[in-house]
C-alpha cells in the first residue's frame, strides 16, 4: 500500500487560486483521476495543458508543489496493488452539504478527464460500462439533506463507491492494456 498522502482540499485549493484557475479542488483532482484512468499520459510535465485547464500553467508552479504531488501521489495510488486509492475531499469538518458537492464535483470532473483520454467508445466491461453509468447519474444529482445521521451514512457510501468506480476504470483502461502487452 502506497504511504504517500493527498495533499489536504485546503493546500490544492490554495494553489488553485494563486494561479487563477477558477475551479473546485475536488474538481481538478477528479479531472486529473478521470484523465489518468481513461489511458491518458501518466507524465506530470504539463499535465495541467492536457487537460484543458490552464496552458502554460506547467511553468506557474514547482516540482513540490501541492498540484505537482497531487499529480504524483494520485497516479501511484491508482496504480497501488493494495487499493489505496483516495477521493481528494474536504475535511470532515466542512459541512456535510460542502462535502457533498465536492463529490459530485469529482464525478463530474471525472468524467470529463475519462472522456478526454479514453475517447467517446472505450473498451469498457459490463461493470465498468455501468460504474460509468452510475458515475454520471451521481454527477447530474441533486441532494437534499433531510436526515443529517442518514446522510452523512449515504454520503460515505457514495464516496466509497465512487472510489471502486475509478479504481474498476483504471482497471480496464490502464492496467489490462498493460497486463496484455506483457503477455504478447
Amino acid at each position: 500500500m502506497s504511504d504517500a498522502v493527498l495533499p489536504s482540499h485546503r493546500e490544492i485549493r490554495a494553489e488553485i487560486d494563486r494561479l487563477g484557475l477558477g475551479l473546485d479542488a475536488s474538481e481538478l483532482h477528479g479531472s486529473l483521476c478521470g484523465y489518468l484512468c481513461g489511458g491518458g499520459q501518466a507524465e506530470p510535465r504539463g499535465w495541467l495543458d492536457r487537460l484543458a485547464i490552464a496552458e502554460g500553467a506547467h511553468g506557474a508552479h514547482g516540482e513540490d508543489s501541492a498540484l505537482e504531488r497531487m499529480f504524483r501521489i494520485s497516479a501511484e495510488q491508482l496504480n497501488d496493488p493494495d487499493f489505496g486509492f483516495e477521493l481528494l475531499l474536504p475535511d470532515e469538518d466542512a459541512s456535510l452539504g460542502q462535502r457533498a458537492d465536492a463529490l459530485l464535483a469529482w464525478c463530474r470532473g471525472f468524467l470529463g478527464g475519462f472522456g478526454l483520454a479514453s475517447g467517446a467508445n472505450p473498451p469498457l466491461s459490463a461493470e465498468a460500462g455501468e460504474a460509468l453509468d452510475d458515475l454520471g447519474r451521481i454527477a447530474a444529482s441533486q441532494l437534499s439533506y433531510d436526515d443529517p445521521e442518514a446522510d452523512e451514512d449515504a454520503l460515505a457510501e457514495i464516496a466509497e463507491f465512487v472510489r471502486v468506480a475509478a479504481m474498476l476504470l483504471h482497471g480496464d483502461c490502464v492496467l489490462g492494456p498493460r497486463h496484455r502487452q506483457r503477455l504478447h
